[in-house]
């Protein structure tokens, strides 16, 4: 099983409002809203990290790329493909 960097293993009770369709349609098909909500959430801070990330680092990104581009990669000639 791959570590999740986000799970502490410890559960938290909270407050949630959700439109009472989507809760009677998830109920009527019998999923779990903690399970599902979790999930999304968890999803949803996985992909704002990756793009404060990537804003945070683009300079350096774009530097890098530049000179590899004028430069090559560092070892390309042990490559085998």
């Amino acid at each position: 099983m791959k570590h999740d960097p986000i799970a502490s293993g410890k559960r938290k009770a909270v407050n949630l409002s959700l439109d009472t369709g989507v809760v009677a349609a998830a109920r009527e098909v019998g999923l779990n809203l903690s399970q599902v909500c979790e999930a999304a959430i968890r999803a949803a801070a996985k992909a704002e990290r990756d793009r404060r990330w990537q804003e945070e680092n683009r300079e350096w990104a774009e530097a890098h790329n530049r000179w590899v581009e004028e430069n090559g990669l560092p070892l390309e000639r042990y490559r085998l493909f």
